[in-house]
């Protein structure tokens, strides 16, 4: 009983800190996506849309899908005709840069800057649509989707509006604490049980590989599976009780802001009717080089700091 009731205090204490920044900017979001304020960016962004091989209307799931998440970019792509490679495109971009508020307000918690989320996400789905514009010359064809998301009455006056923001803020609260307080439940039982020690082993290669200690792993995993914000939920916990060092939850924070529900992520996308692989191994081979490039670096500058110490000390 003593182990349930430490995974329910977790992971209600975690719904509470992640609740507090995804309910009030959800119904910020909700709110602005009712005023001129969203077609003013789309208007704004539309004519760098040529820079990434997209044209202007295009700026239009693209600033949904980085406001809101995923499903509004999907639906804004299916509201336009679109070819193949500019659908692709988006794809990828929206992969690398959605939920942008949320997301990095969650990943901020965990105590890694704003500055470098941004330019991480941002940076990558601006880089790899320039790239793929330059060498992808196929992909001329109008894509075919074979869904179309369900009409939602947009409400007419004001209180409407703020009654849709706060149900589906609450809805996120909510959806997020079903899959919480279950997993954090499930991860105290591991803990006590000794399994956490054995799983965080047996990922010992792949926290390796991108140069973190292994008690990064659990992260790691339920980022890969479940998302950033369940990632960043489990290292909220792994950095106040399993001595998760900063670097390690920055590099680890860098690799799930890349690469994170890369299951859901990327099943979404097929019924877009595009290429669904080459989406999958962009986003997971880009996250690996990333996060090896920024260890590599930062363990350099660590080396060469303490040089500096030692020869100052003589």
């Amino acid at each position: 009983m003593s182990t349930l009731r430490k995974g329910l205090q977790a992971g209600l204490k975690t719904t509470w800190t992640l609740g507090k920044i995804i309910f009030p900017i959800t119904l910020l979001v909700v709110i602005l996506q009712h005023t001129p304020v969203l077609p003013w960016i789309i208007d704004l962004v539309a004519p760098l849309m040529g820079l990434f091989g997209l044209s202007g209307e295009a700026a239009i799931p693209l600033v949904l899908g980085n406001a809101l998440n995923l499903y509004a970019g999907i639906a804004g792509i299916l509201s336009l005709e679109l070819t193949v490679k500019e659908v692709f495109i988006l794809a990828v971009m929206l992969s690398f840069s959605h939920n942008l508020f949320i997301e990095s307000g969650v990943a901020m918690r965990v105590g890694v800057k704003l500055w470098i989320i941004l330019v991480v996400r941002l940076g990558l789905a601006s880089i790899s649509a320039i790239l793929i514009n330059l060498f992808w010359k196929g992909g001329s064809e109008i894509a075919q989707y074979g869904m179309a998301p369900a009409p939602e009455a947009a409400p007419e006056t004001w209180g409407g509006i703020v009654l849709l923001g706060l149900e589906k803020a609450g809805f996120g609260v909510l959806q997020l604490a079903v899959i919480v307080i279950p997993l954090m439940v499930a991860i105290q039982f591991l803990k006590d049980g000794g399994w956490m020690h054995k799983l965080s082993s047996k990922l010992g290669p792949l926290t390796k590989l991108i140069g973190v200690q292994p008690n990064a792993g659990m992260t790691l995993a339920t980022g890969l599976v479940a998302g950033l914000a369940m990632g960043a939920g489990v290292m909220i916990q792994a950095v106040e009780e399993d001595g998760v060092s900063k670097k390690d939850a920055t590099l680890v924070l860098i690799f799930l802001v890349s690469c994170h529900a890369v299951i859901e992520d990327t099943l979404i996308f097929v019924p877009l009717g595009i290429p669904i692989w080459p989406l999958l191994l962009i986003r997971v081979v880009t996250a690996f080089v990333l996060t090896m490039a920024v260890a590599w670096f930062w363990k350099r500058a660590e080396q060469t700091k303490e040089k500096g110490v030692v020869l100052h000390g003589q």
